[in-house]
């Protein structure tokens, strides 16, 4: 069995820009994951229990299904309560986002958690809010804390991405399969795009590497 060196050479261009739009989809879903993980983290420290358990219940959910699962429900279940068809696009980056807000949620609890109630008292006394508090003194340096799972997220993240293929999203993985289906070539293409995404995740290690150095804390 002969390696066709010139179907990848001729499939790299198109496969460079599918992983474009996997890294594209990997930072909207994730970066919507922050935003709502930091919002979820600071309802599950409320004070409030009913509160704690909906965010709790959030996160039981969207970690204890399927990605796979919540990209069919948003794409297949969702257009028959809202009477219209969803875009591919929307569908992908609102499944990976919610997903990923549940685990990014988990890393800010936790990030907080490790810093010592002290920091919040001593906060108080200054005449700061509850509020002030945490955006001021807890965030930052519970932002320091979480670089590498929050790294380790968007890694996980960039490789769950290529589940949307299923739904006809055309990212890395789903490319990779068109030219199969056109080419013939599974070895040459599929050896491909693992190297693509290889190359990726070892890219995004070493930038996590770098900040988890740069902000280590004393």
């Amino acid at each position: 069995m002969s390696f066709n060196w010139n179907l990848v050479f001729d499939s790299w261009p198109l496969l460079i820009e599918a992983a474009g739009v996997t890294v594209k989809i990997t930072a909207l879903s994730v970066g919507i994951g922050f935003l709502i993980g930091m919002i979820i983290s600071l309802l599950s420290l409320s004070r409030l229990w009913i509160i704690r358990m909906l965010a709790k219940v959030y996160v039981d959910v969207l970690r204890g299904t399927p990605l796979l699962v919540q990209i069919f429900l948003i794409y297949f279940i969702l257009p028959l309560l809202i009477g219209h068809r969803i875009d591919p696009y929307f569908a992908a980056v609102t499944a990976c986002g919610l997903n990923s807000g549940a685990y990014v949620s988990e890393i800010f609890r936790a990030g907080i958690q490790a810093i010592d109630n002290g920091q919040m008292e001593a906060g108080r006394s200054l005449g700061l809010s509850w509020g002030q508090t945490m955006r001021y003194i807890i965030m930052p340096q519970a932002f320091k804390q979480i670089i590498p799972p929050l790294g380790n997220e968007f890694i996980a993240m960039l490789k769950d991405s290529s589940l949307v293929s299923v739904i006809g999203f055309e990212e890395l993985t789903r490319r990779g399969q068109l030219i199969i289906a056109k080419t013939y070539g599974s070895l040459e293409i599929w050896l491909t795009v693992a190297f693509i995404y290889l190359v990726m995740t070892l890219s995004i290690s070493q930038l996590v590497a770098y900040l988890e150095r740069k902000y280590k804390t004393k």
